[in-house]
């Protein structure tokens, strides 16, 4: 069993997900990123060294993702971190997107979580420790046009996350969700650069101006993870440290 915290990144091999591997990585922290494209991942795994383990596995494959947690605990020991990063997005018309359509992103934005989640929690468990972090959108707190599915996906990601803090933190297992802006990602380049009257009203609601960077999301990842924060108990403060 290894010394290092172990972390699982979904989505790790590009955009926010590979800031925040990397990120984990310059903290000694054994980072697995999950994704789909297999090149991607070699890439990562190139760019960010021997702490970075890369798993080519479809999150869809609900039926897989016990067999995939319980692989990774029993090579590294245990499971203290997960990021549910991996998430898609479709720009299309509110009437014309199918029920097809609607439910594919349904199902990799959140029931993947949920699956991925539950069976990572099992783990935590054991050991009455564990830090979960959800990456929604501010897609969810503003009606943002043409992405009616992926929007839902990230509002659902939020109750989510308040249930799950609610009901496993009294067991040590903190969770929580980061809703970022527009971060300068493939995601966003996509939607936004054949795009000049979207991207215009974007910057147009960014008081600063400008799209953020992957890189201050890992921030943010790494605070909810590894920094000691404090919780409010009745009328005073404790700080609590992982």
């Amino acid at each position: 069993m290894s010394e290092n915290k172990v972390a699982i990144v979904t989505g790790g091999a590009s955009g926010i997900g590979l800031a925040i591997a990397k990120k984990f990585i310059t903290k000694n922290i054994i980072t697995i990123i999950i994704g789909r494209d297999e090149q991607k991942l070699q890439d990562a795994k190139e760019r960010l060294g021997s702490l970075c383990v890369p798993i080519s596995f479809d999150l869809n494959d609900l039926a897989g993702i016990p067999s995939l947690v319980n692989g990774i605990k029993d090579e590294f020991g245990t499971i203290d971190i997960l990021v549910n990063n991996a998430g898609i997005n479709q720009k299309k018309e509110f009437t014309e997107v199918t029920d097809e359509e609607f439910q594919r992103i349904l199902l990799t934005n959140v029931t993947a979580v949920f699956a991925l989640s539950r069976e990572v929690v099992k783990c935590m468990l054991d050991k009455g420790s564990g830090a979960i972090i959800n990456i929604s959108s501010m897609a969810s707190q503003y009606g943002i046009p043409k992405v009616i599915a992926y929007t839902a996906s990230k509002a659902a990601i939020e109750g989510m996350t308040k249930a799950m803090a609610t009901e496993l933190s009294p067991n040590g297992i903190r969770v929580n969700c980061i809703a970022p802006g527009f971060i300068a990602t493939a995601m966003s380049a996509k939607a936004l650069n054949d795009d000049p009257e979207r991207r215009a009203k974007v910057l147009g609601r960014t008081p600063m101006g400008f799209l953020g960077d992957p890189a201050d999301v890992a921030d943010a990842a790494l605070f909810f993870c590894n920094k000691c924060f404090k919780i409010y108990y009745g009328n005073h403060f404790k700080s609590r440290w992982w």
